[in-house]
């Protein structure tokens, strides 16, 4: 367990539910019209079910056989560890068109002597590792992550690691926290504890860098076309928002309310014509069919 998380000691061991009960309900969800799946799990990318022969699948193997279900147009996971990255699982990323370009991978910390204190049992030069082979198999993957300040023990050399891994990596988007502890995880026993003062200047720091992450990001979409799932009502009657490939929300306007009406809960093709901090806006363009796929950038 990760020493500062108090989320094991509350919800007891993993447990992987098997293959066969996961493909079935997917199974039933499309047929109600669910076209987009996310697999949720504590840390997903460590699954272990059992498959209808009786073998064991990790994730990469689910992934396979979740997209082999037709009205299934989208596959997401969340929320991974560095750890149990395996190569199946980066190849998937390649390999099924129906997974998202889009992943949170939490790292926390830049520092490999935090990375230890905080029992994350990888180091910074693994994780990048990762991050290599994956933008080498999906050129076009948005990256998120989560990030601590202020873990015990944390100096002004470890939180500048920090600092220089968030620029080296380039997000599309990411979480930063202050440190908080939690009683009874190994974390809240050490002494060295950081000023929440310092804290909260690292914090700003960090999210000051990652903000001009996202916009950048962001940036590169204005003027292109992105398919996007609607599946939320916008605020005016000729508007619904949803989700790109890359996990950006996009608010999109439409000729008239009838329009929205029958594009609510579809794919459709969007050109963007704004671009926000957290998020983009954009005009419909039109209806976008099961097989039609859009390249990057395409326009």
């Amino acid at each position: 367990f990760c020493s500062f998380c108090v989320v094991p000691y509350t919800r007891g061991a993993e447990y992987s539910r098997p293959g066969s009960d996961i493909l079935a309900e997917a199974s039933r969800l499309a047929s109600l019209g669910a076209c987009e799946l996310t697999l949720l799990d504590q840390n997903v990318n460590a699954y272990h079910g059992a498959s209808p022969n009786k073998n064991q699948w990790g994730l990469a193997e689910l992934i396979y056989e979740v997209a082999r279900i037709e009205p299934i147009k989208r596959i997401r996971y969340t929320t991974s560890h560095p750890r149990d990255m395996t190569e199946e699982l980066i190849k998937a990323h390649c390999d099924v068109p129906k997974l998202m370009p889009y992943l949170h991978l939490p790292v926390q910390t830049g520092s490999d002597r935090v990375l230890q204190a905080m029992n994350r049992q990888h180091s910074v030069k693994d994780y990048v590792a990762i991050i290599d082979r994956l933008r080498a198999k999906r050129p076009d993957i948005a990256l998120s992550s989560d990030f601590i300040v202020g873990h015990p023990g944390e100096t002004e050399e470890d939180f500048e690691a920090t600092l220089s891994l968030i620029k080296a990596v380039g997000y599309a988007q990411a979480y930063s926290f202050k440190y908080s502890s939690r009683p009874g995880t190994p974390s809240s026993a050490l002494e060295d504890v950081v000023p929440d003062e310092i804290k909260s200047e690292r914090l700003a720091q960090i999210q000051a860098v990652l903000r001009k992450q996202q916009q950048s990001f962001n940036n590169k979409f204005n003027g292109h076309l992105v398919p996007v799932l609607f599946d939320r009502r916008g605020r005016q009657k000729s508007q619904l928002a949803g989700r790109s490939p890359w996990m950006q929300a996009v608010h999109v306007d439409f000729p008239d309310p009838s329009a929205a009406d029958t594009a609510f809960g579809s794919l459709g093709v969007v050109r963007v014509d704004a671009v926000h901090p957290n998020s983009l806006s954009g005009v419909f363009i039109s209806n976008i069919s099961a097989a039609e796929v859009l390249p990057v950038g395409s326009q």
